[in-house]
C-alpha cells in the first residue's frame, strides 16, 4: 500500500501527462482527473469518473450473465 500512495504522490505532483492503465481502483480515484474507457474499437471519456466507470461494467457483467444463463438456441 506504501508504494501505491507514493506513486499517487509522485503523479499528482507532476505536471506533465500521463496515461495510468490500473485495477487498482484506490490509485485511480485519487490521481485521475480523467477517465477513459476503451471497448469494441471506441474510446469514450467517462465524466461520472470511476463511478460512471463502475456502473458500465457491472451492465456488462450483467449481460455477459444473462448471456450465459439464457437457454440456449436449436
Amino acid at each position: 500500500m506504501e508504494t501505491v500512495e507514493a506513486l499517487a504522490k509522485a503523479l499528482n505532483e507532476y505536471t506533465g501527462g500521463v496515461i495510468l492503465v490500473t485495477h487498482d481502483q484506490t490509485l485511480l480515484t485519487s490521481v485521475c482527473t480523467e477517465l477513459w474507457h476503451c471497448k469494441g474499437g471506441t474510446v469514450t471519456c467517462l465524466s461520472g469518473g470511476f463511478a460512471q466507470y463502475r456502473k458500465i461494467i457491472e451492465q456488462e457483467l450483467k449481460e455477459v450473465s444473462a448471456a450465459a444463463a439464457a437457454p440456449a438456441k436449436s
